[in-house]
């Protein structure tokens, strides 16, 4: 059976709705977010610039889909649907007519699952966006106690992209998205920057944030420190 979602328009007016209620919703409510300064060390000097990555997150629940491109210029979810464990997925500009930087560095998009997929199984995401398409194969997590299509609870989740590079998901303002001031690859440990006196939007919206520490820092038991930022704890890497 095929099941399918959108995540711009209708989601965003949930998104309003969850905080107006203060009640809880499923992760496909809020639009997701993505900042370029939240990204460190994003660019491994690869040359495959069409080529894209993946990993699962919020516990099975959603997923986050690496392109390259301006690191200004994010792609956003568009539409999702899938039938049995394969996924197609379309990413779009947020603003086709954007003037962007002229960088080349890893972004990250994330979206929700469809209800029905099994996060425990592999997953095959089929992904396009404007000419690009690639196929994103995600590895079953079979610790996964999320179902596609709950509720969130909002937790800071993360995934590997590949062998060095992760992307961590949290939960916050768009408007304040984390911007990571340090990473330590020895330790596992992001440092974000805290500005206190930033007006910050009032909404609730998931928030990717790529963080490379280097070839040898990927290990599927770890776990990353987070600090600062109104983030500090620890989050398990999974992938």
């Amino acid at each position: 059976m095929t099941s399918s979602s959108r995540a711009v328009g209708a989601l965003a007016v949930l998104a309003a709705a969850l905080l107006f209620a203060g009640c809880a919703a499923g992760p496909g409510s809020t639009t997701p977010t993505n900042s370029p300064d939240s990204s460190a060390g994003a660019s491994d000097g690869s040359d495959d610039f069409d080529g894209m990555d993946g990993a699962l997150l919020d516990d099975g629940r959603m997923f986050a889909v690496v392109t390259w491109g301006s690191s200004t210029c994010i792609p956003q979810v568009d539409e999702v649907t899938a039938d049995g464990q394969t996924v197609t997925v379309t990413l779009v500009d947020v603003d086709p007519d954007a003037v962007c930087t002229a960088d080349m560095q890893q972004r990250a998009s994330v979206g929700a699952l469809p209800a029905g997929v099994d996060p425990t199984q592999d997953i095959t995401l089929q992904v396009t966006y404007g000419d690009a398409s690639d196929d994103v194969e995600l590895d079953g997590d079979a610790a996964a106690t999320g179902t596609p299509g709950s509720p969130t609870e909002y937790l800071p989740s993360a995934g590997w992209v590949d062998d060095g590079t992760l992307v961590l998901l949290t939960w916050g303002s768009s408007g304040c998205p984390p911007i990571v001031e340090s990473l330590d690859a020895g330790t596992l440990t992001v440092t974000f920057t805290t500005d206190d006196a930033k007006a910050c939007t009032m909404d609730m919206a998931p928030r990717a944030t790529l963080l490379a520490f280097g070839d040898d820092a990927g290990d599927d038991d770890a776990t990353l420190t987070l600090v600062g930022g109104g983030l500090d704890g620890t989050v398990a890497v999974r992938g």
